[in-house]
């Protein structure tokens, strides 16, 4: 075993408590403010100057060791999300309909042990900066953090961030380079028709029948205007209209969610569903109103960054447990905006398969995230800032 390793789970056990007391005491999107005063706290004890309230409820470590001019950024999330929780754990949320469903608290108490470590003994010159990101549950709290001057304040020469994943092994790695997680994009869709009785469809223009029919047709958004070797996702997930069998309402709305891993794809879907809506609904007579509201960017990790992150798993846990270039994701992530600014790399970590109690998918009220990982992550987080910081 890596002596590293080795060094992170013997010191592994009071941030497996921070992570469940975490865990227990959840916080949805920039309330995070009992979780981000225990990180401050524990940063400050260990020598980080810290600076809270960047983003609302975010906060930066810096720690300068050295006379090396480069600068690091490690980041972690820490909201939780609005869901009851099934697990039944000892640590389970105190609070009604809110629980740690992604993992947050575990990312967060990985990194709080990487800093204790590296404060204590970490082997580098250079700027280490921690970012404790609020609100990535689609709050956005990476762009409320920079437009708060999170690189202005804490210039970074990279960036990097890790999530956990459900249904790859513990003890696993997996890197990407290009395009990795889509962007997201959301729209409401409200179309006017003329209400009147059921029984007299003539005398009516039916909302109903055009949101059907807007439904069907947008299938051939991804079928037929992408290029069939880039991805693209539309989910119509909400179709709302009407209370009773025999009354044609006069309005129906659509709740829809767009996703994509190219820019240019991004701007084509936009394009193509708002042609589409407002064409099928003008073909049954009725208006349609199309609320577009843009929401993460996709998620692209640089090469050279890239290339790095995957020799530190490399090192840390050998050839046969890490994914050098990982599939791409249809999932989210609000890392992007950092990584428009910043070139650096979002890596996963496997948080279990198979049977194991990991693989429960996250969002899921029976998800909790794999405390073998606080080692292992703390352990990676800090032979990245070792080699990435390494002393003359």
């Amino acid at each position: 075993m890596n002596p590293l390793l080795e060094d992170l789970r013997r010191e592994a056990a009071p941030f497996v408590d921070i992570r469940r007391d975490i865990h227990r005491h959840p916080e949805l999107a920039f309330g995070e403010h009992r979780t981000a005063a225990l990180v401050a706290e524990k940063l400050r004890a260990w020598g980080y100057e810290v600076e809270t309230g960047l983003g609302g409820t975010g906060l930066v470590g810096r720690l300068v060791r050295g006379g090396g001019r480069r600068r690091l950024g490690l980041r972690a999330d820490m909201d939780a999300l609005p869901i009851e929780e099934a697990t039944g754990l000892p640590y389970a949320s105190c609070h009604h309909g809110v629980m740690h469903a992604c993992g947050h608290d575990g990312h967060t108490a990985m990194l709080l042990a990487a800093a204790h470590h590296l404060a204590a003994r970490g082997r580098f010159s250079g700027t280490l900066h921690l970012i404790f990101q609020p609100a990535e549950e689609g709050g956005g709290g990476a762009v409320r953090m920079i437009d708060d001057g999170l690189f202005d304040k804490y210039p970074c020469d990279a960036v990097f961030a890790m999530h956990n994943m459900p249904g790859l092994a513990q003890g696993r790695f997996a890197l990407r380079d290009g395009p990795t997680m889509a962007s997201s994009d959301y729209a409401t869709v409200t179309v006017a028709g003329i209400g009147g009785h059921g029984a007299i469809p003539h005398r009516a223009a039916d909302p109903v029948v055009a949101a059907a029919s807007i439904v069907m047709a947008l299938q051939t958004v991804v079928s037929r205007n992408v290029d069939p070797l880039h991805t693209a996702v539309v989910t119509v997930g909400a179709l709302h209209a009407g209370q009773a069998n025999n009354v044609i309402p006069a309005a129906a709305t659509l709740e829809i969610s767009v996703r994509a891993l190219d820019r240019e794809v991004r701007a084509l879907l936009e394009q193509r569903i708002k042609a589409i809506v407002a064409a099928q609904a003008e073909s049954f007579g009725c208006s349609a109103q199309v609320d577009w509201r843009k929401g993460y960017a996709v998620l692209v990790n640089t090469p050279e960054e890239t290339d790095f992150a995957r020799q530190v798993a490399l090192d840390l846990v050998g050839a046969e447990r890490v994914t050098l270039q990982a599939p791409p994701l249809t999932g989210s992530e609000d890392f992007a905006f950092m990584l428009e600014k910043v070139p650096g790399s979002y890596l996963l970590i496997g948080n279990g398969d198979g049977d194991s109690a990991g693989a429960c998918m996250v969002h899921n009220p029976g998800y909790d995230f794999n405390d073998d990982n606080v080692a292992l992550g703390a352990a990676y987080w800090v032979l990245l800032a070792e080699r990435f910081l390494a002393a003359a």
